[in-house]
């Protein structure tokens, strides 16, 4: 990611993305349609982005504006990034020393629940 800081919050406005990341709001709706982003929309339907977004819309910035990808290009890289995180989430997952006891606390906690039916 680049050194731009996000503000400590969950939910952040279009005009306050588009001043974190320095560009229009346009831009950041036309990133939506070209990365199959969802936004939210408040009760007055304007559109929420949760943190997770601005941060991908970070390095959308970033593939774009400075390793110069094309949209089609950036759009490629984000979908290999997203697969290795999700590879790295499972090899985290598969190495947790406490799996087998954690399998059996949910054991033992299901066999609670059915006693107290």
């Amino acid at each position: 990611m680049t050194a731009t800081q996000i503000p400590d919050k969950f939910h952040f406005k279009i005009g306050e993305v588009s001043r974190i990341l320095g560009v229009k709001p346009y831009v950041l709706r036309f990133w939506e349609t070209e990365f199959h982003i969802s936004p939210s929309k408040n009760r007055s339907q304007h559109r929420v982005y949760k943190r997770q977004e601005v941060e991908t819309f970070l390095e959308i910035k970033r593939l774009l504006y400075e390793e110069r990808f094309t949209i089609e290009g950036a759009r490629a890289k984000l979908k290999e990034q997203l697969k290795d995180r999700q590879k790295q989430l499972k090899l985290d997952l598969a190495e947790n020393p406490y799996k087998a006891t954690l399998r059996q606390v949910r054991k033992d906690l299901a066999r609670i629940k059915a006693i107290l039916k």
